[in-house]
């Protein structure tokens, strides 16, 4: 599916038989507005034990279907149905939060159901078409059935009531907002068999459970129930708005057959254009991307960097580790001049730093890259994947915090990479003899701020293949606190698999940086000019 799809992803109707999963009791098809039976009992425990029970039956899809009424409609008419602000949940309640619901509509047709949960209870709320304005939409409102679904919700903190800062809506995806409110990049409650042969699978929230905040608090608790042919899932989202918004996640996951690979904490991203790949270079900016490379903290504690690309096929690597401290889709690139884009503001876009909270054992942090034509697809997913296939009978339990955040929240002491290029080869000057590809590589930070004059900084460079040539290491002048490794890579035979490059800065034998990983794809012989 397309970016714009998954982002849009919304509502549908509310057509799932029986409801002997819904905490309420509550039948679907009852009338608009809030529930008047009794609320249920609701706590995490009881989420977990209701995926557990839906995992021991077998999946029913949910039934895609939009009136006709709403199923008319374009994107710009969608768009144009304005939530009521004065309906959302807790509006002048003299809470830190509001809640706005999305409405069905465009292609967005699978059912979410929303729950308030106040003292330990939780009580439906049901689609009233009074909470929407549809006055630029062209639709009449007693046309709009009064028992659509949800498609999710957006969420209001009270430093800014026009504008949200996080949404939860389409599949499994939400996002989130840091200082600048500016979206970018999603993540997912989980993705199944992503990046292989077969088709990938999408599980949904199918309900979401609201959290009553406290009063002065901004912090705010979001239960959700994840449904899918593979898997179950209960979710618990405690969200801590703020410059940084934290989320710590609580998951546990009940298969209903074995799922070949499964990913953990998955974030979804965009990347079309950068200084290390100009493959699309017929647009006027100079870069476009909502993260422009993969940050890890493996469990031996080395840092590694990894540029994305937007590659000219598919392409998934593997990340071997066990208890990764930590791994992202990060955006450092934060100068206006990057992009020139005065209408999307890619310099704003949040990067998303993944921690778990304990040991996730052996597998494997999984980066794919997929080609795009456009900015409006998302292309790159990363996410982690544990070594032992899941079972059906079993509880899996995973906890992390996700850090929506401009600067990494508690980077490395090491010197970063802050940028890569790469062009063709040789002496500038000298005829050229043979074929070679130029890296270059700028780090800043760390002790790098502090090297004497003639410190002998030495580039650690390893390739999979081929041969490096022109290998130097140098302060850059114009910045003398930043530093330069180039190199040029010289193949050696006429194969065309990518080949793995390996760059850190040493002195004296102890890193100064942290590793740079890359994966370059060897032009065919024929277009190897010399």
């Amino acid at each position: 599916m397309s970016r714009r799809g998954f982002l849009r992803s919304s509502a549908a109707l509310l057509t799932v038989a029986g409801a002997e999963w819904l905490l309420t009791g509550a039948a679907p098809g009852a009338a608009a507005g809030p529930r008047e039976d009794a609320p249920a009992p609701f706590d995490y425990a009881r989420l977990k034990g209701l995926a557990r029970a839906r995992a021991a039956q077998g999946y029913v899809a949910p039934a895609r279907h939009l009136p006709p009424v709403i199923a008319a409609l374009d994107w710009d008419h969608w768009q144009a149905i304005r939530y009521r602000e004065e309906r959302a949940l807790w509006a002048g309640e003299g809470l830190r939060f509001q809640v706005q619901f999305a409405h069905p509509g465009y292609t967005l047709n699978k059912p979410v159901r929303m729950y308030e949960v106040n003292n330990g209870a939780a009580r439906e709320i049901t689609f009233d078409p009074s909470l929407y304005d549809y006055t630029h939409a062209g639709v009449r409102p007693a046309a709009v059935p009064a028992n659509l679904g949800f498609g999710g919700f957006r969420l209001l903190h009270h430093t800014d009531w026009t504008r949200d800062v996080a949404a939860f809506q389409g599949a499994s995806y939400f996002r989130a907002v840091t200082g600048d409110m500016q979206y970018g990049m999603s993540q997912r409650g989980l993705a199944i068999n992503t990046g292989m042969a077969e088709p990938e699978e999408f599980p949904d929230f199918i309900a979401y459970y609201l959290e009553r905040p406290v009063k002065e608090s901004s912090r705010l608790t979001v239960y959700g129930l994840l449904d899918s042919p593979s898997v179950t899932g209960a979710y618990r989202f405690v969200i801590e708005a703020g410059d940084t918004m934290i989320m710590d996640v609580d998951c546990a996951l009940y298969p209903r057959r074995q799922i070949e690979r499964l990913g953990i904490a998955p974030g979804t991203s965009m990347f079309l254009v950068g200084k290390n790949d100009r493959r699309i270079a017929d647009d006027w900016r100079p870069e476009i991307h909502d993260s422009d490379g993969l940050q890890i903290c493996t469990g031996a504690g080395e840092w590694i960097w990894r540029p994305v690309v937007n590659p000219a096929a598919v392409r998934v690597n593997s990340y071997m580790d066990e208890a990764p401290r930590g791994f992202g889709l990060m955006q450092r690139e934060r100068q206006f001049s990057q992009y020139q884009d005065d209408g999307v503001f890619y310099e704003k876009r949040p990067s998303v730093w993944t921690e778990p909270k304990s040991s996730w054992r052996k597998g494997a942090v999984m980066l794919v890259e997929i080609p795009t034509p456009d900015e409006t697809n998302d292309n790159i997913v990363a996410f982690w994947t544990p070594e032992e296939k899941p079972q059906p009978g079993t509880e899996y339990l995973y906890g992390y915090r996700l850090y929506w955040c401009r600067e990494h929240p508690h980077g490395p002491r090491l010197a970063e990479v802050v940028a890569t290029r790469a062009g063709i080869g040789g002496q500038v000057g000298a005829k050229r003899s043979h074929f070679a590809w130029r890296f270059v590589v700028d780090f800043a930070g760390g002790d790098l701020l502090s090297l004497g004059e003639h410190a002998h900084v030495v580039p650690v460079i390893t390739a999979s293949r081929g041969r490096i040539e022109l290998a130097s290491a140098r302060r850059i002048v114009p910045h003398p606190t930043e530093w330069r490794a180039a190199f040029d890579l010289a193949l050696t035979n006429d194969i065309v698999e990518p080949v793995n490059l390996r760059l850190f800065l040493s002195l004296n034998g102890q890193a100064l940086t942290e590793t740079w990983l890359y994966q370059y794809t060897p032009p065919p012989p024929a277009q190897r000019k010399v």
